[in-house]
């Protein structure tokens, strides 16, 4: 079953922003002149959902669509539970668990060959939407959020620039944004820096993503099979080192790219979705790094899952060192995000891999801590933290690329 409806994947062609900076017109105009058009929003928003899920793709947007029903069955169960004073734990849990089972499923599917499964699962974004239900079930156990307004929490989940890969926003701010009009001078200020995330955007996606990823990367990876299956052994060679390079340079232009347009588009739309780097490769330590990379993400696990385990284990007196504490938790924060890329190996050494940087990090501060007068502190050292921390970075996107499954053993 197919439609021949036009189909249009986020940022991914001229055709699809031309279509969107039309449609953004009407918005554009009314915040400037101090007016929010809630239902022309509404009718563009799910216009442009309807060209992400239609045409071959219209098995994902039924998916949609049901994920979307069942989570707020889920959402305003649970509302119902609090707002009579209930607050148990194990209805907590069980509320978390319904809201993550649909992504589980999704992600332990897709770990099968493409023809073992005979229909589509998932939809496009289904992380991002549901981490941002995860987000709201959790404020509202702590009391955060009192009460979740119906339209609010649809925009919320269904905010189109930013469905499909992030940046994923907090309700909280996003309702904030939302329910008021900037003042022209503060609207005028929202359409330079959207101007600007724009063409930044084009030019980290489009043209140094490109250039990276589309016209170097392919050549390096042709090369570094061939050298390596000729050199036997681990296959390794100079062109994996290449390779390791280009990847990382390529998967931050791209990322960075799409998650400027993503800000770009809900500027202009009065919204200050929130930025997701933060000039990444110039951190002095991987601690910094996460400060940086894919932040939105980043601070979810590290307020949702980190957090919320290390009170846990605290409360519970799992642990007496809270050292140990640290770095089991740390531990769970980097599998659960390693088995959350994907059921693959690499995927779990990754998370492996900064989990042990990060302690060993922690380690090195303690000792420096306690040396301050013996390590030297200067320029120097600064740069060659940035140095190595670079490094180790770009060495943890190798894993994550899974070349190295395909040099090893034939398949990604």
């Amino acid at each position: 079953m197919n439609f021949n409806f036009i189909n249009l994947q986020p940022y991914s062609n001229p055709q699809y922003f031309i279509y969107l900076m039309i449609a953004l017109i009407p918005i554009i105009l009314g915040l400037y002149f101090g007016h929010r058009f809630k239902t022309y929003e509404a009718i563009f928003s799910i216009v442009f959902l309807f060209l992400i899920f239609d045409g071959s793709h219209w098995q994902q947007g039924v998916n949609l669509l049901i994920w979307l029903v069942y989570e707020f069955i889920l959402t305003f169960a649970y509302q119902y539970y609090r707002h009579h004073g209930k607050n148990k734990t194990w209805v907590f849990s069980l509320a978390v668990i319904l809201a993550i089972i649909p992504l589980a499923a999704v992600k332990y599917l897709t770990a099968f060959p493409d023809n073992s499964i005979g229909f589509v699962i998932g939809f496009l974004g289904i992380s991002y939407v549901t981490f941002k239900t995860v987000q709201v079930i959790m404020e509202m156990r702590d009391g955060a959020i009192k009460k979740v307004d119906p339209v609010t929490y649809a925009r919320f989940l269904l905010f189109f620039p930013t469905i499909s890969s992030g940046p994923i926003d907090r309700y909280r701010r996003f309702k904030k944004d939302y329910e008021k009009v900037p003042t022209r001078d503060a609207y005028i200020t929202d359409l330079q820096y959207a101007v600007r995330y724009l063409f930044q955007g084009f030019l980290y996606k489009f043209v140094i993503g490109w250039f990276f990823g589309t016209y170097w990367l392919p050549k390096i990876t042709a090369s570094a099979l061939a050298v390596g299956n000729a050199n036997g052994g681990l296959k390794l060679s100079w062109w994996v080192l290449a390779y390791m390079y280009c990847y990382s340079m390529y998967l931050f232009f791209d990322f960075a790219g799409y998650s400027l347009f993503a800000v770009s588009i809900s500027y202009f739309m009065g919204i200050h979705t929130p930025m997701n780097f933060n000039k990444p490769f110039i951190s002095k330590n991987i601690k910094d790094f996460w400060n940086r990379w894919h932040m939105t993400l980043s601070f979810w696990f590290r307020d949702y899952i980190y957090m919320r385990f290390s009170f846990f284990a605290m409360k519970k007196k799992l642990f007496k060192n809270r050292i140990r504490l640290s770095q089991v938790s740390y531990f769970l924060l980097f599998l659960i995000q390693g088995f959350w890329h994907g059921l693959t190996w690499y995927y779990i050494v990754y998370g492996i891999f900064h989990a042990s940087a990060i302690c060993i990090n922690d380690m090195w501060l303690r000792f420096k801590g306690k040396h301050k007068k013996q390590i030297p502190s200067n320029k120097f050292t600064e740069w060659f933290a940035i140095f190595l921390t670079f490094n180790v970075v770009c060495f943890s996107f190798l894993i994550f690329s899974g070349f190295l499954s395909q040099l090893w053993f034939g398949w990604k």
